[in-house]
């Protein structure tokens, strides 16, 4: 691996992953990346091994953090012992839910354990009504003996989420008040969801506080372990990327890590929409394929969002980037079923032990099966820093077929393998694009993240889709997508106000004004300079309806919100009044951060050599439709823009490889974009 130029570098973003850990930073006007493996024990260990390599620590150092250590707590049942303050008789709410099963016929399904056992649920005798009137008052006595049972639980973090607090907060904040002396976290609903939906609403403060002291340990182990190199800043400069698509300060991640436990694929999808506009593309369909799963998002002009997501079986009502997520990566393990039937995943081998290639471990992968296929390249995997074993894959790889009784041939095996990735991954794509409504066949399929290059054109040809961009830094592009985003603070509030003739337009714009009071202290608060864009939203829904659809705030938004719900269901109800259910309002800000401009930054990455004037391409074998067929392997950093291609070819790079089958045509735009027309 070439040197780096120690010079002062200002500002950097990483992204923690599966497998591994993606470091992009801006230094004079270029692009760095680089690529190092995960340490799952301690995320912070592997960064503060990638800001070392890179001599980024020093006290002008700027990080932007994509992490999933919510994400994993929420996965793995890691958070805190929780105790839970409601309404008395709504302590069992977030155990009954809606009653909903996941599977309408599936009498044997298991439920969801709730994350606040019975024991730890405390009522309080108050009530406040829809319309904010206190119907039952709370006496203080009530107050001090529920700090006492809560004491003697000894909890880690406590939830309050009291009945209608979204409509009068004075009961939430007289619970917090009395609560606080106990010296643990607490999360508020009327602070952190002021919204209807009483299971939900808990639901999300429940998971903000069960994640708020692992998300506070993880951030104060990273700072001491940067501060003990003696050469880091102070916690001020380092922020967090949330699951909306935009950073925050680190002290507000730490708060509410709710709105973080999708962290990284959000910055992925961020940096999809970034990377393609600048081939002129707005209508996409992100494919981020990493280690351990892939994400999919459609991004139709503007990033979509989604305000009532579900993480490990949990509802949560905070603005998540709409990204549905399968278990298939390049670390997914393969394996037969009792039955004999090939699967693939959700289990992933990781960066620890890794698949078999990497040195260490025994079960086969889709890394694995890609490196048999001849699809990926030993001696080019991290620009010839990691060569890929082969020889100990297809040997491991044949044993345990043996040791299974299978009687696969290996590369028959491996197409398997990949076939049944590639259908766990074409299932999740459809589901963000035909089952809401859109035509695959009108987007760009943009693949990234270390694997989706190798499965991209597949998938394209099994949808219909016809063309497919692999962008420059595919393989760190959920980092570069932090790199790019914009300083981003929700807020919201029901209101559930009817509509039977003309808009409330007076009342609407003193509850927005209210939300831009709120927005505007938060970030003076956060020492944010500049000017703020306000986006104003309104969910919207017919008089009787239990969900609604999401327009912008404009004079005619009620007919926008008919033909939207004409679009979207093919019919609507042209004589029946509307409601307003919740207003909301994005506040956005270009962070002074980002005066270095990653916008049109000349490209560095770590592994790779300077570009020559002609592609040195390199005949490979490779398996494909069931036998070997002859394919060329160019650098891609070694193809010079504007020349055109076709398939059968391996176009290798630091950060990722992709495929592309025979009969596809490829070329490099002057974006450093890899465009691929599908026949």
């Amino acid at each position: 691996m070439p040197g780096f130029r120690r010079a002062r570098i200002r500002l950097c973003a990483i992204d923690t992953g599966g497998s591994f850990t993606d470091c992009v930073w801006v230094e004079g006007g270029r692009l760095g990346l680089l690529k190092v493996f995960s340490t799952p024990a301690d995320p912070s260990r592997a960064i503060a091994g990638a800001l070392e390599k890179i001599g980024g620590l020093d006290d002008s150092l700027i990080l932007l953090h994509g992490t999933t250590v919510g994400t994993n707590a929420l996965l793995e049942r890691k958070g805190a012992r929780l105790a839970l303050v409601t309404t008395e008789g709504f302590e069992d709410a977030i155990e009954i839910g809606r009653q909903a099963r996941p599977q309408l016929y599936d009498f044997f399904f298991d439920r969801v354990r709730p994350l606040v056992p019975a024991a730890l649920r405390f009522g309080v005798a108050e009530r406040t009504a829809s319309d904010g009137q206190i119907v039952q008052a709370l006496p203080r006595p009530a107050l001090r003996a529920l700090a006492g049972r809560v004491r003697r639980k000894k909890p880690q973090a406590i939830a309050i989420s009291l009945l209608f607090s979204f409509a009068n907060s004075r009961h939430e904040r007289a619970v917090a008040k009395a609560l606080r002396k106990l010296g643990v976290p607490l999360s508020v609903s009327h602070q952190i969801l002021p919204e209807f939906r009483e299971y939900e609403r808990t639901s999300t403060v429940v998971v903000n506080a069960y994640l708020q002291p692992v998300m506070q340990g993880y951030l104060e182990a990273l700072d001491r372990r940067l501060r003990g190199t003696g050469k880091l800043h102070s916690a001020r400069r380092t922020f967090v990327m949330q699951s909306s698509g935009g950073i925050t300060a680190l002290g507000s991640a730490a708060r509410e890590p709710v709105r973080t436990v999708l962290s990284g694929p959000a910055g992925g999808v961020v940096g999809a929409a970034a990377m393609a506009k600048r081939s002129g593309i707005d209508r996409i369909i992100s494919f981020d394929m990493g280690g351990t799963s892939t994400d999919v998002a459609l991004v139709d002009r503007e990033l979509r969002l989604s305000r009532q997501g579900e993480i490990a079986g949990m509802p949560l009502g905070v603005p998540m980037l709409d990204i549905h997520s399968v278990g298939a990566g390049g670390g997914s393990i393969a394996r037969f079923d009792r039955a004999g039937a090939l699967r693939v995943g959700p289990e992933s081998a990781g960066a620890d032990p890794g698949p078999i290639c990497y040195g260490r471990g025994t079960q086969p992968t889709v890394t694995d099966a890609n490196l048999i296929l001849g699809r990926l390249q030993p001696r080019r995997f991290l620009g010839g820093a990691f060569p890929l074993d082969l020889e100990r894959a297809r040997r491991v790889t044949g044993e345990w077929l043996k040791a299974t009784g299978s009687g696969l041939r290996l590369e028959q095996f491996a197409l398997g393998v990949v076939g049944v990735a590639n259908a766990a991954m074409e299932k999740a794509i459809r589901v963000v694009s035909i089952e809401r409504g859109s035509d695959p066949r009108d987007f760009t399929l943009v693949a990234f993240g270390g694997a989706g290059g190798l499965h991209a054109c597949e998938l394209a040809q099994a949808l219909g889709i016809p063309r497919v961009l692999v962008p420059a830094l595919p393989g760190a592009l959920s980092a570069f997508g932090i790199l790019a985003s914009d300083v981003v603070k929700d807020y919201s509030r029901s209101v559930l106000w009817p509509v039977p003739g003309k808009l409330p337009l007076p009342r609407l714009e003193q509850a927005f004004a209210a939300l831009e009071d709120s927005a505007v202290r938060d970030f003076r608060s956060e020492g944010w300079p500049g000017s703020i864009r306000w986006d104003r939203r309104v969910d919207v829904r017919y008089r009787g309806q239990g969900y609604e659809l999401n327009v912008p705030y404009t004079r005619g938004m009620v007919e926008t919100f008919r033909r939207e719900h004409q679009r979207q269901y093919g019919h609507g109800y042209p004589d029946r009044a509307v409601e307003l259910v919740t207003l909301r309002l994005r506040a956005t800000m270009k962070p002074p951060l980002t005066a270095l401009s990653w916008a049109g930054a000349e490209l560095e990455e770590s592994g790779s050599e300077p570009s020559s004037p002609r592609p040195a391409g390199d005949p490979v074998a490779i398996f494909f439709g069931g036998r070997k067929i002859r394919a060329t392997a160019y650098a891609r950093e070694q193809l010079p823009s504007g020349s055109n291609y076709r398939g059968p070819a391996v176009v290798t790079e630091y950060s990722a490889t992709t495929f592309v089958p025979p009969g596809v045509g490829f070329s490099v735009g002057p974006e450093r974009n890899l465009m691929m027309a599908l026949p």
